[in-house]
């Protein structure tokens, strides 16, 4: 058995993990790898054959770990894709929404050359929307902890990890020549009682784990919860200033959960009304995808439903859904909350909203979640006093913060204790990627205490398991 870390080695995104058992190849998370040193085309440079991969496993939907699939099967592969039921729903919205982004790059670039409207050569998107409906045409879902055989010798059960609906460790058991061999990808792994969603559960125990480490040598904020957190910062922003909240949020998850938060402090009083606009039409599919899948939300978040209706709707909330409409809620003079996509500032509507409010002193940009290295939203959040959007560039005036509560990654404490969970008697290697290179350090080190074996693993090299 062999495994190669081909992506999040030592950096955050691009997850892609190749595990061969003999002449099977299997391969878990196939993300876009948007580090500010590659360019998206890179993307399509896969270290191995995509038509030699047998297999793909998807822990969950997020780009960074299902956005590089279309790639994969525009360049070969024709095998199936496992996930989970939700993980298979919110892909096909993400990667849809990859191709929008694509497209209107590459027609960006193509304004510029001498093919003018048309796409230069290097501006070819990577991929089109036949290439995603290929892609979902793939797709087998499984039930959580429903064991499911890959073949005579390949077992895969996904185990609820929290972080997104449908989010799942996949934990392989193996018989590898005649030896049982276990190991387990972690995906990324969410924290406790957080809103909407329930609280990761234990992993089996297994000899290898592949562990994500995002939040590595990091603490989330203790004591106030999220609740308490949002009524403080809106008290002052839109109640005391009478101004305007940005809330960068990304459409699938980290929406859902601030809009049951506001719902709970709006319906309960704990402030006066105020307008509320949910500014993304993903945000709003999103949504109707948690309803579907609502037997999947946590207890608090069903309870809510049954004694006061939808979780995802209250009074001034408003779902926008044309551009024309977006473009009115500038023109929206009271104090208000705007919440649109991306999370990390790269592309979306909400560089509309910054575009017209960064140079606005009554205006407060709330941060919720991480901002990789190289985005829009890590540099205002490393205090950048001009920055560059829509093609000016422009001081920033507007007030600046940054909360935790709503991260939907587990912290240091969270990820030392999910390996904890493990005997180290039995625990041969724990494998770490999708962090920083300081993160992964500290949670290396965190584990090497517990005396765990730890490996930080370099892009592209192979260890026999």
């Amino acid at each position: 058995m062999k495994l190669t870390i081909h992506g999040a080695a030592r950096q955050v995104t691009g997850s892609m993990h190749l595990l061969e058992v003999g002449q099977y190849k299997i391969l878990i998370d196939c993300g876009l790898d948007y580090e500010k040193d590659r360019s998206i085309q890179s993307n399509e440079n896969f270290p191995f054959d995509p038509a030699s991969i047998d297999v793909v496993i998807l822990t969950h939907a997020h780009i960074d770990h299902s956005g590089n699939l279309p790639t994969l099967v525009r360049l070969g592969f024709e095998g199936q894709i496992l996930s989970t039921p939700p993980t298979a729903d919110l892909t096909e919205l993400l990667l849809l929404d990859s191709v929008s982004i694509f497209m209107k790059k590459a027609n960006q670039r193509g304004k510029y050359g001498k093919n003018k409207g048309k796409f230069n050569s290097g501006s070819q998107p990577l991929y089109l929307q036949k290439h995603v409906m290929d892609t979902m045409e793939r797709f087998v879902t499984i039930g959580f902890n429903r064991p499911f055989r890959i073949n005579g010798n390949i077992e895969l059960t996904f185990v609820p990890v929290g972080h997104l609906l449908g989010a799942g460790a996949a934990v392989l058991k193996i018989n590898d020549n005649g030896e049982e061999k276990t190991i387990a990808f972690t995906g990324d792994i969410g924290r406790k009682n957080y809103p909407v969603l329930n609280d990761p559960e234990e992993l089996p125990q297994v000899d290898y784990l592949v562990s994500e480490s995002t939040y590595g040598g990091r603490f989330h904020s203790k004591g106030k919860s999220v609740e308490e957190t949002l009524v403080e910062v809106i008290d002052k922003a839109c109640i005391k200033e009478q101004g305007r909240m940005i809330i960068p949020a990304f459409s699938i998850g980290r929406t859902q959960s601030l809009v049951f938060a506001l719902n709970k402090i709006f319906s309960s009083g704990l402030l006066p009304p105020v307008k509320v606009f949910v500014d993304s039409p993903m945000a709003s599919m999103a949504t109707g995808i948690f309803r579907k899948y609502h037997n999947l939300v946590n207890q608090e978040a069903q309870d809510f439903y049954r004694n006061q209706g939808d979780e995802f709707e209250f009074d001034n909330l408003t779902y926008v859904e044309t551009l024309k409409d977006s473009r009115q809620v500038s023109n929206y003079f009271e104090p208000c909350i705007i919440i649109s996509s991306a999370g990390m500032l790269e592309g979306g509507r909400i560089q509309d909203h910054l575009f017209y409010n960064i140079q606005n002193y009554y205006c407060t940009i709330l941060f919720i979640g991480y901002c990789a290295k190289g985005t829009l939203g890590h540099r205002l959040l490393r205090g950048d006093s001009i920055v560059h959007i829509k093609d000016r560039d422009l001081a920033v005036y507007a007030t600046i913060m940054k909360t935790d509560v709503l991260s939907a990654h587990g912290d240091h404490e969270d990820l030392v204790n999910t390996v904890k969970q493990q005997d180290k008697a039995k625990l041969k290697q724990v494998f770490l990627v999708h962090g920083e290179a300081e993160s992964m350090q500290a949670l290396a080190d965190g584990l090497e205490v517990e005396g765990y074996s730890v490996v930080v693993p370099e892009r592209d090299v192979a260890y026999h398991l």
